[in-house]
């Protein structure tokens, strides 16, 4: 809430608001912020549900079963689209799907964290970059270690006569440079825009209740509902944009590791 007393603000959500000062390094103030905290939040869910899940039982109970379902899924997924080679690429690969996935979930919460208002981080293009970047570097550190200048084959169609490659090789270089790009703001979009129509609703449902009980059946009743299957889309989209976020990644640590 934001702004003129009974409206809503759907910007407000993404603002990074200091939360106290923090302490200073070489002069320079760090101050601990609502995306800072949230980020905390993430780490700190990730180590607890990795931690129930890692004891190992001969018989497994639900929460190690559900733990080792996600480890064998992401190795699966790494065995599949790079194969045998691919298993050493996965504990990065699984941290970034768990990472993203527990970072969109705790930004639907309802609820705070010690009065802090639930933050996506995810909805940040600082924090996508910065995956997508550290992503990009790893395909790139992978491709010149293994195939040294040979890398940039990569940009070479197989078999293109040579005046085509002359056009082929920076249209090439220029698709495979925008990756990280591409990767950021796919999942940067996708959460900031969710996000943002349910505050919209939100401010819908106020409105309308504020305006009297014949707008808030006519408009705050659908709102409500729509704003309920909305977050429930929201929750599903959580899932698929880590699944497609770590997907990518193996697919372009793919063509560096298997490059021919």
């Amino acid at each position: 809430m934001a702004g003129e007393e009974g409206k809503v603000d759907p910007m407000h959500q993404f603002e990074v608001q200091t939360i106290f000062d923090g302490f200073t390094v070489a002069g320079h103030q760090i101050a601990v912020t609502n995306s800072a905290i949230w980020m905390i939040a993430t780490f700190v869910a990730i180590w607890v549900f990795m931690l129930g899940g890692m004891k190992r039982d001969l018989v497994p109970g639900r929460w190690q079963v559900m733990v080792e379902s996600f480890t064998g899924f992401i190795d699966n997924m790494m065995v599949a689209n790079i194969g045998e080679a691919g298993r050493k690429y996965a504990p990065y690969i699984f941290s970034l799907f768990m990472f993203i996935l527990f970072a969109n979930l705790l930004g639907l919460l309802p609820f705070g964290v010690v009065g802090v208002h639930p933050f996506t981080i995810t909805s940040h293009l600082t924090v996508t970059a910065v995956l997508a970047v550290i992503s990009f570097l790893i395909v790139l550190i992978v491709g010149f270690w293994k195939h040294k200048l040979h890398f940039f084959s990569l940009f070479v169609p197989e078999g293109a006569p040579l005046p085509m490659v002359l056009f082929l090789f920076p249209i090439e270089l220029f698709s495979f440079a925008v990756r990280p790009f591409s990767l950021a703001l796919r999942l940067f979009v996708a959460m900031t825009a969710g996000h943002i129509l349910l505050k919209v609703l939100a401010g819908f449902i106020i409105s309308s209740t504020n305006a009297g009980a014949e707008y808030g059946v006519l408009v705050g009743i659908p709102s409500l509902l729509l704003m309920v299957g909305i977050s429930a889309l929201e929750l599903l989209v959580a899932a698929i944009q880590a699944y497609v976020f770590a997907l990518l990644t193996s697919l372009y640590i793919n063509d560096a590791e298997n490059l021919h």
